[in-house]
């Protein structure tokens, strides 16, 4: 009977610290802290699988926004398993989570040539892509010396101007021409990334960008092809031209990345509504004064980015929600290391005291989730998981 009854006691105090460890309401967790909904990102997988299908190309997401396996495998549920990647940190973790189709859209440079081949030595469909001449003999030197072949996509500047070949350079032939005969690699196609779309002022000034993305990349498909040389794949992408892109005839497939989660930033400028926002950060109310409220989520929880600061010149570091997501009307005006900094009006922080949480809807939901080693996954009010962030270089 003793036995029975100590027993009992066990059990008690183990589950009373598993739930301590992991909680299921929002208010007993340590803040600051990442939350997930998950119900919101189920409907925004499911938006694009209908966009993606209606355009007819196939889906190949950008996993650098969650950087998170399960995310990963909501998005690609109907899709084949193929995503796309911004560091090679994440290319491993999820290759050995099963993602073996996978391209890496950072331009490839030689101090990553032992790891990009490593890679493809242990069976990962790992293909890179480049903007440079110099690039493709190096790279298959080094690959023949593993006696793998790389494929090798040709990035394309397509309005950007970040990186990529000018459309009408002698490097996007020659290039190309270059992948095609070097031994130990293949032309996997070309790439590019309509990013100038976020600095759009209109819906329609995205669709002419989507349509320019477009445009660009199958005239220099056919340029291409018809210098002899095979362009398997003419890959595009950004959240706001894939979301309002009415044509994609002659595009293979598409790499959105920020669409799973979604931000202010894309709420702002028409990507989607505030209420498609799966991505918050709890933080805890530290101080009050009379025309301030400071919060322990600063510049490392929420990130400094500004956001649409030409769309909605008081965006601030993020919009300041309650524990259910409704707006305050607030925003995160000022941020330091850990602290965050909301102004509030006459008598505004009477609605505050400390220790009160409250919800940050942060610009860029890619960089602020970057800066937290997982998700607390949120469905229905309550906290039903958590799933780890693979981080790093």
């Amino acid at each position: 009977m003793f036995r029975g009854y100590f027993h009992s006691i066990l059990r008690c105090l183990f589950g009373y610290l598993i739930g301590s460890m992991n909680p299921r309401n929002i208010s007993d967790l340590r803040t600051p802290c990442l939350l997930l909904d998950v119900n919101r990102v189920r409907a925004n997988a499911a938006r694009f699988t209908s966009i993606v299908n209606r355009l007819g190309v196939r889906l190949r997401p950008h996993i650098k926004t969650h950087k998170c396996v399960e995310i990963a495998r909501i998005q690609t549920a109907g899709h084949s398993a193929a995503v796309t990647v911004s560091t090679l940190a994440e290319a491993r973790a999820f290759a050995s989570h099963g993602f073996r189709d996978i391209t890496y859209a950072v331009p490839i440079e030689p101090g990553k040539f032992g790891e990009v081949v490593g890679m493809v030595e242990d069976g990962v469909d790992l293909k890179v892509i480049t903007d440079d001449p110099s690039i493709p003999n190096g790279l298959s030197e080094a690959a023949s010396k593993s006696g793998v072949k790389i494929g090798v996509f040709l990035e394309v500047d397509c309005g950007d101007h970040r990186t990529g070949v000018q459309p009408d350079s002698a490097e996007a032939i020659n290039i190309p021409r270059a992948i095609s005969k070097a031994a130990n690699l293949s032309c996997a196609g070309i790439l590019t990334h309509g990013g100038h779309s976020y600095g759009a002022n209109s819906i329609d000034e995205v669709k002419e960008i989507a349509r320019q993305e477009r445009d660009v990349m199958v005239e220099l498909a056919a340029k291409i092809r018809s210098d002899g040389i095979e362009v398997p794949t003419v890959s595009i992408g950004s959240t706001p031209t894939i979301s309002h892109a009415e044509d994609l005839t002659g595009i293979d497939e598409v790499r959105p990345g920020n669409y799973i989660l979604y931000d202010a930033f894309q709420a702002t400028i028409g990507s989607c509504s505030f209420d498609d926002c799966a991505l918050t950060v709890l933080a805890a109310v530290v101080h009050r004064s009379s025309d301030k409220v400071i919060i322990d989520a600063g510049a490392i929880a929420l990130s400094k980015d500004r956001g649409p600061v030409d769309r909605d010149p008081g965006c601030g570091y993020g919009r300041v929600l309650d524990l259910e997501g409704n707006d305050l009307g607030l925003r995160v005006g000022g941020v330091s290391q850990e602290h965050g900094v909301i102004p509030v009006g006459d008598n505004e922080s009477e609605r505050f005291r400390v220790g009160d949480r409250v919800r940050i809807l942060a610009n860029h939901s890619c960089i602020s989730a970057a800066q937290h080693s997982h998700y607390n996954v949120l469905e229905n009010g309550e906290i039903v998981d958590r799933w780890e962030i693979h981080r790093g270089w």
